[in-house]
Formats: structure tokens, sequence, C-alpha cells
């Protein structure tokens, strides 16, 4: 089974691997820092032996490669497999930042129900089911979450269970939360934020996350 070392150490930006599979342009490999989009979270950008990855996607505990036509890799072969370090980091602060907000949400607001979530470069965001306008509540949760990312806190990051790949982050006083995604060490590395909130159809709202240095 693939050996996922983004889990490990989501800090890594280059490893050599072997090719463990070859199906036209679909390859696999023995272990990875390749993140496959999962939970909201974009995929990583980078290349497998020189060769641009067009896609990267889960098939049970696999993650499959999509290379182009011709990359002449070979099962066996030992490749180096790079990724864009710049893309990850911001996609490990964005996404630390909206699961900061989305606990923040479930404690002030009861029964507030989570109905989907995205993690891009640019922003993160989380959908709710919810009847209200957050407009009101913004100023207050992007006050609660900065101050949480000053403390600078360290942030857990483990199995529940190993054999089933189930794992959670953990700040200790704060929140234990169910998570695959890849995850900071300290939550001041995520770095000031704002919230703007859209409302994406009746009964639905939408909150934004922005880190501020942009």
């Amino acid at each position: 089974m693939m050996k996922k070392l983004f889990w490990q150490d989501p800090y890594l930006t280059h490893l050599d691997t072997m090719i463990a599979s070859v199906n036209g342009c679909d390859v696999t490999v023995a272990q990875t820092i390749f993140y496959a989009f999962s939970g909201g979270q974009e995929s990583d950008v980078g290349s497998i032996g020189g060769r641009e990855v067009r896609q990267a996607r889960k098939e049970g505990k696999e993650i499959i490669y999509t290379l182009d036509e011709g990359h002449g890799l070979a099962v066996g072969d030992t490749v180096p497999m790079l990724i864009d370090w710049e893309r990850r980091y911001r996609l490990m602060r964005l996404h630390f930042a909206a699961e900061i907000v989305l606990e923040l949400c479930y404690r002030r607001f009861n029964a507030i129900q989570k109905i989907g979530a995205h993690i891009a470069q640019d922003k993160s965001r989380i959908d709710f089911e919810w009847v209200d306008n957050l407009a009101s509540a913004l100023p207050s949760l992007q006050a609660h979450a900065n101050a949480l990312i000053r403390e600078d806190r360290p942030i857990t990051s483990a199995f529940s269970d190993e054999a089933n790949e189930r794992r959670y982050w953990e700040i200790e006083g704060f929140a234990r939360v169910a998570c695959g995604g890849t995850h900071l060490k300290q939550t001041g590395e995520v770095g000031a934020i704002r919230l703007k909130r859209r409302n994406v159809g009746k009964g639905k709202e939408r909150i934004e996350i922005f880190l501020d240095a942009d």
C-alpha cells in the first residue's frame, strides 16, 4: 500500500520514490508527498520523474497520478517527486484557518450545519445551511480566530485509526476534529485572516476566508 508521507511530514517538498504501477497515463508510487483532492482541499501541483502531474485522484487507499502520454516511466523506476511548496503552504494555512472558523461557528450557532467547503490557493470557504444573515457575526468570529492564531498554539495531527487511515487534528483546550488534510505545526503559521460573507441561495450562507497579507 502506498505510504503517504504528507501526513508524516507535510513540509516535505522533494522525495525520491519508486513507480509501483503503470496503466497508460496513470501511475502509482511506493511513497508519496503529493496530496490529492480530498475533504475540500485541492490537490498539490508538481511533478513525478520530471513529468508534470495532470491530475491526482484518490481511489480507495491509493492515489492515482495522471501524466502526459509518452511519459516513458516503468514499474520499478526510481524517480524524484516534487511539489510546489508555495502553493502547498498556502493551502495548509487557508485550510487550518477554515478549520478554526468552522469550530467557532459550531460554538456560536446552535444547530448550524456545514454543507460544503473548498480550500484553494487564493481563499477558503465554508458553506452552511442557515437561514439568518451571518454578516453581523463576522467581526467577532474574525477577532476570535485571529486571537487563537496569535497565541501560536501547537497543533497535533495523528491517526485515530491507522488501519483505516482516519486522522485528526487537535489544539488542546480548543478542539479535536477528524480530518485527513495536511496540517500546520502551530496556529501562528496561519497569519492574520479576514472573513467575508456571501449568500449562495435561500437558506444558505457562505463564509470566505482570506489571508490578510494578500
